[in-house]
Formats: structure tokens, C-alpha cells, sequence
């Protein structure tokens, strides 16, 4: 049986545990209809995720030109209106994704979601799938409130990292990502993390600068055991 040289771990969601580009893309299409916008292809939309929902409808306008705050924030709101009625209509999780899971669990290793998606939103889509259950906290991206600045305290901000480790009780703990928002929250916040090259990465998954890559999902426990000298 493989020794897994960590206590808990901390998963970021989209492009990580979840395919979730297909209903991504759809709800912000849908936003850009409304703006009288032309679409953007389904398959372009995963080199807008990283941020959250209010960047990746950011990104997408401006490549059309932008538009003012009111009218931002008016397709906004329907961008998230329309996911959170179809937040799990395409979204699976990935090869292995609940194999390894299972087999993470059955070593007693604690679990949780830390995710720039509204936690609502993570939940319910975890809920529909049947996953949340294998995670004893989701963090998202308004999880922890607002900081001085008024943005929301996610990542690449350390503290949803930090605070999935002392939900899960301060251990050795790891988190996986696939994004530079990932990486830069695992370092700021002291902790070991490890790319998911198969994921919505912004930038080649080696230079992402993490202490490992995996190419699958069910890479995963090899690479745990591998980071055992730097636990």
C-alpha cells in the first residue's frame, strides 16, 4: 500500500477535479448575447478561466471592445444567473478524479475545495455530481469576505489556502492546482502544491513553478509519495 506523506490536501475545482468549461463557456455566452455580443467558441472558453466567473466575462468583453461598469454588471448578474440554473449540464469530473478520491479517503487523508468559484455555486455543483460528501470544507471565492481593498480575499491570495489547512486540521497538507492563481496561493502560504498539466493552465504546466506535475488525475498518488523529502 502506498504511504501518502500527507494529512490533508486542498483541490482546486475547475480544470482540477472538474471539466467545467463546457457550462463556463454557455453561461458567458449567454452574457455576451445579451450585450448584443457575438459568442465566443465553447472550446476558446477554458483560456478565460483562472479568476473566477467576474474576470473570465471580463476577458471576454474586452476582447470585444468592453463596455462600461453598468452595463458590466448588468450581464454579470445574468452570467450568473444563467450558470447557477446550469452550473452541471456538461460538467464532469475527471478521468480517475473519483477513483483516486476514494482511495485518498480509505488512507484517512482529509479533503477540501479551494476554489475561486462562489461557494454556493461549488457546492452545488459537487452536490449534483455526488462528490461533496468526500470534502470536509468548500472555500470559494467569497468565502472569506472582503479585504481593505474590497476585493474578495481569493486566490491568489493565501487565505482560503490557510484556512483549508486549519479546517483540516494544520497537518502536513498539499494543495493541487492548475493555474498561476493556484500556484502563487500554495507558495504565499507556505505550502508544497503540484500542477494538474491536464487542466485549464494559463501558462506551460512546468512553468508554473510548482514542486510537481501530473499529467492525470491518477498520477496523483505517485506524485504525493514523491514530494515525501520536501513534507
Amino acid at each position: 500500500m502506498t504511504t501518502i506523506p500527507f494529512d490533508a490536501i486542498g483541490f482546486d475545482l475547475d480544470g482540477t477535479l472538474l471539466d467545467t468549461f463546457r457550462d463556463l463557456g454557455a453561461a458567458v455566452n449567454h452574457a455576451l448575447v445579451l450585450g448584443g455580443f457575438a459568442e465566443v467558441s465553447v472550446e476558446t472558453s477554458k483560456d478565460l478561466i483562472g479568476g473566477g466567473a467576474k474576470i473570465m466575462l471580463a476577458r471576454a468583453l474586452e476582447a470585444q471592445g468592453g463596455v462600461g461598469d453598468d452595463e458590466f454588471r448588468r450581464l454579470y448578474k445574468a452570467m450568473l444567473g444563467y450558470y447557477e440554473q446550469n452550473n452541471a449540464v456538461h460538467t464532469v469530473p475527471y478521468p480517475g478524479v473519483r477513483e483516486t478520491l476514494a482511495e485518498l479517503a480509505a488512507h484517512g487523508v482529509r479533503m477540501a475545495v479551494v476554489t475561486n468559484k462562489f461557494e454556493a455555486f461549488a457546492r452545488s455543483v459537487l452536490t449534483q455530481l455526488g462528490m461533496i460528501s468526500q470534502f470536509e470544507t468548500v472555500i470559494g471565492g467569497d468565502s472569506m469576505g472582503k479585504g481593505p481593498d474590497g476585493q474578495f480575499l481569493a486566490k491568489p491570495h493565501p487565505a482560503p489556502v490557510l484556512a483549508a489547512r486549519e479546517a483540516l486540521g494544520g497537518g502536513r497538507f498539499v494543495f493541487i492546482g492548475d493555474s498561476t492563481y493556484d500556484v502563487r496561493a500554495a507558495k504565499a502560504a507556505g505550502v508544497p502544491v503540484i500542477a494538474a498539466a491536464y487542466g485549464y493552465c494559463d501558462k506551460p504546466p512546468q512553468d508554473l513553478g510548482a514542486d510537481g506535475v501530473i499529467d492525470s488525475f491518477s498520477d496523483l498518488i505517485p506524485a504525493l509519495a514523491a514530494l515525501a523529502p520536501a513534507a
